[in-house]
């Protein structure tokens, strides 16, 4: 009977418990994952213990990349302030000019670059830009030059963290870019006055000021991280080793994994529901300020009032990072904030007065930023091995960031202050998210019913799989169980 004809049980041990505080194994197969067969025997920690070195990685890794994050969606989200700021006159940005902004600037995000210094530079040079070709050319080094942090990022949080402890890292690091959304309109209600200043509009001072050179210094991979002692590396080692499988998954580089990933159904269909997620993202990061302007409020006022809008949906953000990792499920928080984002959408694309309308843009927000760390923790938590975990996040970002090239096209000047194309394309990716995200689920809980009974029959008979077998079949091994 062949590997791929037969589904038995290998272990006793087949659901491997990865909350904090539970027993790491020990390698006693001779399988080296993560340099472990440099480090001495994990430890046997205390739930206290093991809380205390998860706040210790925390403290030193997430603040880092959380700020890079921040600053990278900052020069993103500011380009609407920008609009209000003398953007649009000074640079003649008539016709749809402005809308090809954007999509030059975040559509790169995949390509591996992680060039902060010149990224800084780039920033601050779009504040002195004088004409739309500069603008244009700018703004697409920009890109190049942010290339792979959200991907990269996404990717070596789950090189550190378990499974099911992923989307709260994930929601510290994307509570970044959320509070990015709410700190641009209050810089740019601050820098508003300084128009004028050095000969340049106000506009030109949102970016010169956040174009700071970064440096940067993110931790060692777990097995090399001068900050840990070498059993505290050891411990997070077994603990990642023994995440989502019984018997360690794979970490040496064959082509295989790539096509894996890209013959495999979950990819692409989670990255069209990230696509679904992020496009009402974009639209509300990049046309809030307008939205607000055309309810009839000064620019000043506009830039203030986006402030709110982001804060409670920092809050949320968090709330549900939390929550979605104690239950172990990914798909209510999915579907509940595109269900808020399309609430909030309908109500701004019908004839309802402001305060209703300003009310749908937090459900915008709210949905769309919340729901955003499910999906970017569903993909690591459903794929087993280490590039083709790396591959499948690609895929999932570059669909993700072409939700920024839709919303930069269909919000164009000449809608304001309505919206109406902008809007009812976002409301229709929303709904293709509603109908796919259960869709995915259903088919999930399928595949996981089916390897039980599988493993049943098998375990009767008493077949078992080698472990060499079991690690080559990653995510579709028979004590692989995808999360929901």
């Amino acid at each position: 009977m062949s590997v791929k004809d037969r589904y038995p049980a290998t272990s006793e041990k087949i659901q491997v418990d990865t909350s904090e505080g539970a027993e790491v194994p020990t390698r006693t197969d001779g399988l080296a994952y993560g340099g472990d067969d440099k480090l001495p025997p994990s430890p046997e920690l205390t739930s206290g213990e093991e809380r205390m070195l998860w706040r210790k990685i925390d403290v030193r890794f997430m603040p880092i990349v959380t700020m890079l994050y921040l600053v990278s969606f900052l020069d993103r989200g500011n380009i609407g302030n920008a609009k209000l700021e003398g953007l649009v006159t000074q640079l003649d940005l008539t016709g749809n000019r402005y809308n090809c902004i954007d999509p030059l600037l975040c559509r790169f995000q995949c390509v591996p670059d992680s060039c902060k210094i010149v990224w800084g530079i780039i920033t601050t040079l779009m504040g002195f830009v004088k004409t739309y070709p500069q603008l244009v050319g700018v703004r697409v080094c920009l890109g190049v030059a942010e290339a792979g942090l959200g991907c990269g990022v996404f990717y070596t949080l789950s090189l550190w963290y378990p499974r099911f402890m992923l989307q709260t890292r994930i929601a510290m690091f994307w509570a970044g870019a959320t509070f990015a959304g709410a700190f641009s309109g209050l810089l740019a209600y601050g820098i508003s006055f300084m128009s004028g200043t050095g000969g340049l509009l106000g506009w030109s001072w949102i970016f010169a000021i956040i174009g700071i050179i970064t440096f940067f210094v993110l931790p060692d991979l777990p097995d090399t991280a001068e900050f840990l002692t070498m059993e505290e590396r050891a411990f997070v080692v077994h603990k990642k080793k023994y995440d989502n499988s019984s018997v360690g998954e794979e970490e040496h580089f064959e082509w295989r994994h790539v096509k894996e990933a890209l013959l495999d159904w979950q990819v692409w269909a989670l990255s069209m529901i990230n696509a679904t997620v992020t496009t009402p993202i974009y639209g509300i990061a990049f046309f809030l300020p307008s939205i607000i302007n055309g309810f009839g409020f000064n620019t000043a006022i506009s830039q203030l009032l986006t402030v709110p809008v982001y804060l409670v949906a920092v809050i949320v953000v968090m709330i549900w990072g939390v929550w979605s990792d104690h239950v172990q499920m990914r798909v209510p928080f999915v579907f509940a904030g595109l269900a808020l984002s399309a609430i909030g959408y309908g109500i701004n694309l019908s004839n309802a007065g402001t305060g209703p309308k300003y009310f749908g843009t937090f459900l915008v927000a709210i949905g769309g930023y919340a729901s955003f760390p499910a999906v970017n923790a569903w993909v690591p938590n459903n794929t087993s091995g280490h590039y083709k975990r790396a591959v499948a996040l690609g895929v999932l970002v570059t669909f993700g960031n072409f939700g920024g090239i839709i919303s930069g096209i269909v919000y164009r000047l000449q809608d304001s202050p309505r919206y109406v194309l902008g809007h009812g394309m976002e409301l229709l990716f929303i709904g293709i998210g509603l109908i796919l995200t259960p869709i995915v689920t259903f088919t999930y809980w399928r595949i996981n019913k089916k390897r039980e009974v599988l493993m049943r029959e098998a375990s009767e008979k008493g077949v078992k799989y080698s472990p060499e077998e079991l690690r080559r079949l990653g995510d579709r091994a028979p004590d692989f169980r995808y999360t929901l």
